[in-house]
């Protein structure tokens, strides 16, 4: 896996709850591309806790738009939004566990529509939720312009990212 590189880190003003390294509340996700997947290892804190011990599904939620997003940075090059998201929790989460793993990829793409399957896994590799994320993609000019993206790069090297 290679780690993709943050392409607002050090931008004034930036503090994204899903990425944002120095947003205090935020939950500070890093991504890896896996061939076609993006991928990120999360440890659950107890401050995320919805039921005792237990991760709150608002905040799983959040995991899984934040990797929908850096697919679409990732694999298309370009910035979004989030049109739709549709949810299935199956198992729950425990704010214990060492690691949770998060997976996504693109499903199809009809024109600036594009559909992103992303599913989150408990450290014993168990499916615990998953997600489905219509997104509206912005034309580059736009993404350039207003969301100051340029590209989203990967690390030359290959990494193992610590669990």
């Amino acid at each position: 896996m290679k780690k993709i590189i943050n392409p607002w880190k050090g931008l004034e003003g930036y503090n994204c709850f899903g990425c944002a390294p120095n947003n205090e509340a935020g939950v500070k996700m890093e991504f890896y591309e896996d061939g076609d997947e993006v991928v990120s290892i999360w440890k659950p804190r107890p401050e995320y806790q919805g039921w005792i011990d237990t991760l709150h599904g608002g905040i799983q939620s959040v995991l899984l738009d934040e990797i929908c997003a850096w697919v679409i940075l990732r694999k298309l090059q370009t910035t979004g939004v989030t049109s739709k998201m549709e949810t299935r929790y199956r198992k729950s989460i425990s704010t214990k566990d060492s690691h949770v793993v998060l997976r996504a990829s693109i499903r199809e793409v009809k024109r600036n529509i594009v559909l992103v399957d992303a599913k989150l896994y408990n450290e014993a590799g168990e499916l615990c939720t998953e997600a489905l994320c219509t997104y509206f993609t912005f034309s580059q000019e736009k993404s350039r312009d207003e969301m100051h993206f340029l590209a989203c790069e990967v690390e030359p090297e290959e990494i193992l990212p610590l669990i």
